[in-house]
């Protein structure tokens, strides 16, 4: 009986024409490339220091190169442009489908094949920085235990240097704030771990801002492209520190939470007083959040110079005005599966991470002072 179904099997399959054989290869091209990326995936998690070594100091910063520079002639989003193209051609192939006889399944192949694709190209071109050893492993940095008496000082420390360097930032300042960004990176890249210049970085503003602004997004990074995006609706504080932010993942800093304190550091080690407000406020905010479990956080928010709390504030109720909590809610949710799906564990909450890698920081400074004293 056996031998009776290969038999049959055998003869089907030679009745198979040279024609079939090519159409079904082009229908399975994508999702075998897309399996061979998944695979690597798998290995790249497992051996991170062979992706920090091949891919994110050798093949990332030539696709960065090559990308960031074509995507930089040309002003506007292209980011943006190709989801709104790739909407607009799903709404024509359901239109196509049902205007003509053309089966739901040839419409449901096409997105099945095209998200193979976008995930295989995702990779390549920038998600395997996902992959990368943690921050602190990458710098060498001694990592301290959790302290709530240097979480405390760092804490009063960040009130003196926000107090310290306030500076009333106008929108003309933000014109300012590229230039002096990028020549901070250039000066810590070595602090940083960073390839410097790693391409060119052309800020462009996002094409939907408003909606964006909805569901609090300030600023993000397209990688298909390698474009810096920020939200027209920043304020002049928060504009430089989300600009770096934006640029630390076009260095391949894939982490929220590291890309948070790599624009800390860029922005306070500057000698421009704007960035230096615009970096305290930020970190300020984060170290704020994880106070609130004080029961005397109230005595910090008093050391705050009142300057310094009516800018809190007023970025507070701006984004307020702005928020559509059903849109804000859409878009955390979508974040955090899009996070957690890279190996992020802590989802959304990664971006107050920096926290403990501010401490990490503030720790390591320690430790070089104390060396230099010896």
């Amino acid at each position: 009986m056996l031998d009776d179904y290969i038999l049959k099997m055998l003869k089907n399959f030679k009745k198979i024409t040279r024609e079939q054989l090519v159409a079904f290869a082009w229908s399975i091209w994508p999702f075998a490339v897309a399996c061979v990326i998944f695979l690597g995936v798998q290995f790249a998690a497992s051996y991170p220091n062979l992706v920090e070594d091949y891919y994110s100091k050798g093949i990332y910063p030539i696709i960065a190169s090559v990308y960031s520079w074509v995507s930089s002639l040309i002003p506007i989003s292209l980011w943006d442009l190709f989801w709104a193209v790739l909407v607009l051609m799903i709404l024509y192939g359901i239109y196509f489908v049902l205007q003509s006889s053309a089966k739901w399944s040839w419409l449901l192949l096409r997105i099945a094949q095209l998200s193979a694709l976008l995930y295989a190209f995702f990779y390549l071109i920038w998600g395997f920085n996902y992959f990368r050893p943690e921050l602190e492993t990458r710098l060498g940095w001694e990592k301290p235990k959790p302290d709530e008496l240097a979480f405390r000082a760092v804490l009063d420390s960040l009130i003196l240097q926000t107090n310290k360097s306030y500076y009333p930032i106008s929108p003309a300042d933000c014109k300012a704030a590229d230039k002096l960004i990028e020549e901070s990176y250039e000066k810590n890249k070595t602090i940083l771990g960073i390839n410097y210049p790693n391409g060119s970085r052309r800020t462009k503003t996002m094409l939907f801002s408003s909606l964006f602004a909805m569901s609090g997004v300030s600023g993000y990074f397209g990688p298909f492209f390698n474009e810096v995006h920020l939200n027209n609706y920043l304020l002049p504080i928060e504009y430089p520190y989300v600009l770096a932010h934006e640029k630390a993942h076009q260095f391949g800093i894939t982490n929220e939470a590291e890309a948070n304190l790599a624009s800390y550091i860029v922005c306070s080690t500057s000698s421009d007083r704007r960035l230096q407000y615009s970096g305290n406020i930020s970190l300020l905010l984060y170290f704020l959040a994880d106070a609130s479990a004080f029961k005397d956080v109230k005595e910090y928010v008093k050391k705050i110079k009142n300057p310094v709390l009516l800018d809190l504030r007023f970025q507070r109720a701006h984004w307020q005005e702005l928020q559509n909590k059903t849109m804000d809610k859409v878009q955390t949710a979508a974040n955090n599966v899009y996070l957690k799906t890279n190996h992020v564990e802590a989802g959304v909450k990664n971006y107050n991470q920096v926290v403990g890698l501010a401490l990490s920081w503030f720790h390591q400074q320690s430790l070089q002072v104390l060396q230099k004293q010896k």
